[in-house]
């Protein structure tokens, strides 16, 4: 059971709990001990996720909670939504919004891969190739994010390319194999089917937001706009660890020159990644990167990532 006041939470911990986890611990990283209830601070408005620990560190949700967490990983985090929390609907596509799949044998990866494409009726104007493509597909609905800004004259036409890996963790950890992918393979079956456009852009979110940096950096005669939610900027070539390794490619860009690269950035309030994602944004700002950087009062979860959805499109290809 949990009590809300304001901006405390009182988590009662249920028979069988001995650790308390969520988004401000981590997860399982930094498990706070409970055993009688524990009041925590949180920010205002914050939409918070939590589940318990047994003796055995075997994770369950809060028997007296019904309310699931929008999580994209696990089934048992409950959530909690403190007085003043405002989720912003996006607008609506006046149709259903129709998705192309496409399937292509990749030489990169020497397997059969899949993307999505999402093209809008008017001519694109611009392209953005999006990571964990079904995810951003089916829970984010992005396609229909797109349309109902289109629609609504906020933003120009902008065809979607929803990319899904295998293995994301290791091809979104500066992998010259997915990168080769997305360069020599995604993107000239694409352009060959539905045609060039005069812009590309990159979203990600998490590990797809260090990728989305990373071929932005790499590529910035191919991707004018990057958006990213949440970047894992805790890594590094060498490394493994995507909690403790040096911000990498925060110090890459501050070591290049200014790039012709436009920035929407966000990050959650209630997660690791929170100082990286600040520091990366005052890194754009002392460089002179045109960018928008945006905190909400949640976590590392598609409540946080949904939200930016139409503030991101607006912000890279508003009109």
């Amino acid at each position: 059971m949990v009590e809300v006041h304001n901006r405390h939470v009182t988590f009662h911990p249920p028979a069988g709990a001995r650790f308390l986890i969520g988004d401000f611990t981590d997860w399982n990283r930094r498990p706070i001990p409970i055993q009688e209830p524990l009041t925590l601070e949180f920010p205002a408005g914050a939409y918070v996720e939590y589940a318990f620990l047994d003796e055995n560190h075997q994770p369950f949700p809060d028997p007296d909670n019904p309310h699931k967490a929008q999580n994209p990983w696990w089934t048992y985090p409950r959530a909690i939504e403190l007085p003043g929390f405002h989720y912003s609907t996006p607008p609506q596509p006046s149709r259903t919004v129709e998705v192309q799949r496409h399937r292509l044998e990749s030489r990169a990866f020497g397997s059969t891969r899949r993307y999505y494409v999402y093209n809008p009726e008017p001519p694109a104007q611009a392209t953005l190739y999006v990571h964990d493509g079904v995810a951003y597909y089916r829970t984010a609905r992005l396609a229909e994010v797109a349309q109902g800004l289109l629609e609504q004259g906020e933003i120009k036409p902008v065809r979607i390319v929803f990319i899904e890996p295998e293995d994301r963790r290791s091809e979104y950890w500066f992998n010259s194999a997915y990168e080769q992918h997305v360069l020599e393979e995604i993107i000239p079956a694409v352009e060959a089917q539905y045609g060039p456009t005069p812009e590309k852009g990159l979203l990600g979110a998490s590990l797809g937001g260090l990728v989305s940096a990373w071929l932005g950096w790499r590529h910035p005669q191919t991707f004018q706009k990057i958006a990213t939610q949440s970047a894992c900027l805790t890594a590094s070539p060498g490394g493994g660890d995507s909690f403790t390794d040096p911000e990498w490619l925060t110090e890459q860009y501050q070591a290049t020159p200014t790039l012709p690269l436009r920035f929407y950035c966000e990050t959650g309030q209630i997660e690791w990644l929170l100082a990286p994602n600040r520091r990366f944004a005052a890194m754009l700002a002392d460089k002179g990167y045109p960018h928008a950087y945006l905190e909400r009062p949640s976590g590392h979860n598609w409540m946080t990532w949904r939200q930016g959805l139409a503030p991101a499109l607006v912000y890279l290809f508003g009109n």
